[in-house]
C-alpha cells in the first residue's frame, strides 16, 4: 500500500476512537485501567495534534480556498478547546468518580467530532490540494518527526503543561 498521510491520520483517529470506547466502558473502580487508558489516549493524541498544527495545517492553509481556510480555522479552534479546556478538566478529576467518566465522555465525543469533520471535509479537500507523492512525502516526514528528539521534547513539554493545568479541582 502506498504511503499517504491522510491514511495515517485516519488510522490514528480510529485508534483514538477505540481507546475512548474502552475507557468509557470502565467503572469508577477501574483506577489503574482508567489511568493507563488516559495515558495511552494522550500519548496517541499529542504527537498527532502537534504535527497537524505545525506541519499539516499550515501546508493545507497555504493552498486552501476560502472554504478550506474556514475548515482550517475550525480545526485549530477545536484543537485549542481540547488542549486548553477539555484535557485539563479531565486531568483535574479523580479517576474513580462519575465526574471523570463524564468529562472523558465529552473528551471522546469532541475528538470523534473533530476526526469525523477532518475526514469528511479537510481530507477530501487535501486529496485535491496535494498529489499522491506529496501526501506520501508528508507521511514520511511525520514518521521521522514522531521519532525525533524535537517531537519528544515538545510532547514532554505539553504533558507537563497539561498536568499543571489539571491540578485544580475547582470544577468538581
Amino acid at each position: 500500500m502506498a504511503r499517504d498521510i491522510l491514511k495515517t491520520l485516519q488510522t490514528e483517529h480510529d485508534t483514538l476512537r477505540k481507546l475512548f470506547s474502552q475507557i468509557n466502558d470502565t467503572t469508577d473502580r477501574a483506577l489503574k485501567t482508567r489511568g493507563a487508558l488516559l495515558e495511552e489516549i494522550e500519548a496517541n493524541l499529542m504527537p498527532h495534534a502537534k504535527w497537524e498544527e505545525q506541519v499539516f495545517y499550515p501546508a493545507f492553509a497555504e493552498r486552501a480556498d476560502r472554504d478550506g481556510l474556514k475548515t482550517h480555522a475550525e480545526a485549530l479552534s477545536e484543537h485549542h478547546a481540547v488542549e486548553n479546556s477539555v484535557i485539563p478538566e479531565v486531568n483535574a478529576a479523580d479517576l474513580d468518580t462519575p465526574v471523570f467518566a463524564g468529562r472523558v465522555k465529552v473528551f471522546g465525543e469532541m475528538i470523534d467530532h473533530h476526526a469525523t469533520e477532518e475526514e469528511k471535509t479537510m481530507f477530501k479537500m487535501a486529496r485535491e490540494l496535494f498529489t499522491a507523492e506529496e501526501r506520501a512525502d508528508l507521511d514520511e516526514q511525520y514518521e521521522s518527526w514522531k521519532q525525533s528528539g524535537e517531537a519528544a521534547t515538545l510532547i514532554a513539554g505539553e504533558k507537563a503543561k497539561l498536568r499543571g493545568q489539571g491540578t485544580s479541582k475547582s470544577l468538581q
